[in-house]
């Protein structure tokens, strides 16, 4: 567990946040299976660095804070205190050492139709020919 130093001086206190050699793929890829919390990750990816409350996203800024949590503590995001907000960011540089690509495929990748369907249109899908 990696956390940064905190001054009096200005400097900056870091939440505390996996090691990158302590980030394991499979707990990535569960924390960006929400559908919420990816929605974060894409909000943080065009924002660079926000807080809960001023990301865009359908809940309340206290399950932001809850999804913010789980994407610190899977090693996504790193979060730092400023008085009393707390700004995250994408750990874009740490990631892309420790898993080459993965994020900005998951970050690249088409969001699902509103529809729900996977065929053209939303109809069913085609049955395969005979």
């Amino acid at each position: 567990m990696r956390v940064e130093g905190v001054g009096m001086n200005g400097q900056d206190y870091w939440l505390p946040q996996p090691d990158l050699d302590g980030i394991d793929v499979g707990t990535v890829l569960q924390a960006l299976a929400d559908p919420v919390r990816l929605q974060i990750v894409r909000a943080l990816d065009a924002a660079g660095e926000s807080t809960c409350t001023a990301l865009d996203v359908p809940v309340k800024a206290s399950t932001v804070s809850h999804h913010m949590r789980s994407l610190r503590e899977s090693g996504v995001v790193s979060t730092r205190l400023v008085g009393n907000a707390r700004p995250s960011r994408l750990r874009r540089d740490d990631l892309e050492r420790r898993f080459p690509g993965l994020l900005a495929s998951i970050l690249s990748a088409t969001p699902p139709s509103r529809d729900g369907g996977d065929s053209p249109a939303g109809g069913p899908d085609p049955k395969p020919a005979l």
